[in-house]
């Protein structure tokens, strides 16, 4: 490659990486994942579009493959332990259990309603079963959902990758030959030896981190990435999942109390996003827009029986044995998107050699796109019906300065809602817990600083500052107040999340 050659190749990445960046504004504006923007960049650069030629799909398999694990790597580093803390235990059963029963639902349905033989069957349903991290993330952090339920779905889609391509694995030998006692010894083995490597080198990673002076602050978030893919990287040498073991050392290290956290967090969802468009970019390339009509029908049948079916079947008897309310298993049922992955994993069979697969590609690409605009835009619709929405929550505001990562600090908002006890409320005697302080006020478009014996009015906008460790504490005080007035220790009210 000339000079001349390489300029022209940095400049055309350079404008794609911008216009997919003004891309993800526009995307996020009108409530859906910026996948379908990226995709559609790929897909104009492509053969059908300007005419790049690319069908080299074992390297979009390795390419997607590590693009895949940055964001997952991401994802852990920007999860609070305490929002998934709780919902573990049945984050882990919709990710194993879950994923099989989706599967299967799935299978049977694309072998009786398209007719494919049982390997291809198998391969669409393991392929499709796992929700999407990227997408989920993408979505679900800029609504005001139940820190439990938005952690679950978070904890959910940041394991049942491990678990899907396992099942991809399998279902793409060739001669197709499958041993249910041998697969599942496997999955054990994999999601076993991912976990404990995960957990062992986030452990290490934040002993270490905690106390190593590096020579440059911009060092630490290189360090603490890096770490995440030495997991999956490790992980993938012992023939275990590496995705599982690259999200939990990342959530290990993001929640270790290791310095510049907020530096570290910045640096994490730059690098995600980057992953994110190179990794949608490529799969469109990877597609040919003519190909795809024969497939529009057969993905929509798949997709429904998915959606509809499948889904909702796999969350109610997962989430059989643990005490979460009909009217959030129906959101959690709309709410598994599909995305990159599923497209990465159509790749798999294809590089196996299993025949027809590329297929496969087709018809889950078409499903990922019509399925995208039609549950993201919706979800908060959904989430309003069902009654999971309130804006009468503290929501995390992202601050780069120094002071608040030194202090260990966080700075949060929420807005006093009609019939909310908040109002009439001064600031002394709402009594949050020290050192968490209300510093700011917005109240009809005028800002002011609280006095002790300012009253808090409904519509007013509260900028509070507190502590890592008094946070759990403060937003208990809020509720509590909000929900029964000033005395609401009282009532026996302290502010439980429903």
């Amino acid at each position: 490659m000339s000079l001349n050659q390489l300029y022209l190749t940095l400049l055309t990445g350079g404008i794609v990486l911008l216009a997919s960046i003004i891309g993800t504004r526009v995307a996020t504006r009108i409530g859906f994942p910026s996948l379908l923007f990226f995709l559609a960049v790929g897909m104009v650069l492509g053969v059908d579009g300007i005419g790049l030629d690319f069908h080299n799909v074992e390297l979009a398999r390795n390419v997607c493959t590590t693009a895949l694990a940055i964001v997952l790597v991401e994802g852990g580093l920007t999860t609070r332990f305490s929002d998934i803390r709780g919902v573990l235990a049945p984050a882990g059963v919709l990710a194993t259990l879950g994923v099989v029963i989706s599967t299967a639902i799935t299978a049977v349905g694309a072998h009786l309603l398209l007719g494919v033989d049982w390997q291809l069957a198998l391969l669409l349903g393991a392929i499709v079963s796992s929700t999407d991290a990227a997408a989920v993330f993408s979505v679900l952090r800029i609504l005001p959902l139940p820190r439990r339920l938005a952690g679950l779905l978070e904890a959910e889609s940041g394991f049942n990758d491990a678990p899907a391509v396992i099942l991809v694995l399998t279902f793409s030998v060739v001669p197709f030959v499958f041993h249910p006692e041998g697969a599942i010894t496997d999955l054990l083995y994999e999601l076993i030896t991912g976990s404990l490597l995960g957990l062992g080198v986030g452990f290490a990673g934040a002993f270490a981190l905690r106390r190593i002076a590096l020579p440059a602050s911009g060092l630490y978030p290189i360090a603490t990435f890096g770490l995440g893919f030495i997991a999956f990287a490790a992980a993938g040498s012992a023939h275990a999942s590496g995705f599982i073991a690259a999200y939990l050392s990342a959530v290990v290290l993001a929640n270790s109390g290791l310095p510049h956290k907020s530096a570290t967090r910045s640096f994490a969802e730059g690098v995600g996003w980057l992953a994110q468009i190179g990794l949608f970019v490529l799969l469109g390339l990877l597609v040919n827009p003519h190909d795809l009509a024969g497939d529009i029908i057969p993905a929509i049948v798949i997709g429904l029986v998915l959606l509809l079916i499948a889904r909702p079947v796999s969350v109610i008897l997962s989430l059989a044995g643990f005490r979460i309310p009909l009217r959030e298993q129906l959101f959690l049922s709309w709410a598994g998107l599909r995305g990159a992955v599923p497209i990465v994993l159509a790749t798999f069979p294809i590089v196996a050699g299993v025949p027809d697969s590329y297929r496969l590609l087709n018809i889950v690409f078409v499903l990922v796109v019509i399925f995208t605009l039609i549950q993201a835009p919706s979800i908060r619709f959904v989430a309003n019906a069902l009654g999971l929405i309130t804006r009468d929550i503290t929501r995390e505001i992202q601050v780069e300065a120094a002071p608040l990562d030194v202090l260990d600090a966080e700075l949060l908002t929420m807005t006093v809602q009609p019939h909310s006890r908040l109002h009439n409320v001064t600031i002394l005697e709402l009594r949050l817990p020290d050192p968490a302080v209300i510093t700011l006020i917005i109240r009809n478009g005028r800002t002011f600083v609280p006095l002790p014996d300012t009253r808090i009015a409904v519509g007013d906008e509260l900028l509070i500052v507190t502590t890592s460790k008094t946070r759990t504490a403060a937003e208990a005080r809020l509720r509590a107040v909000s929900r029964r007035g000033k005395l609401a220790y009282w009532f026996d009210e302290y502010g439980l999340e429903d």
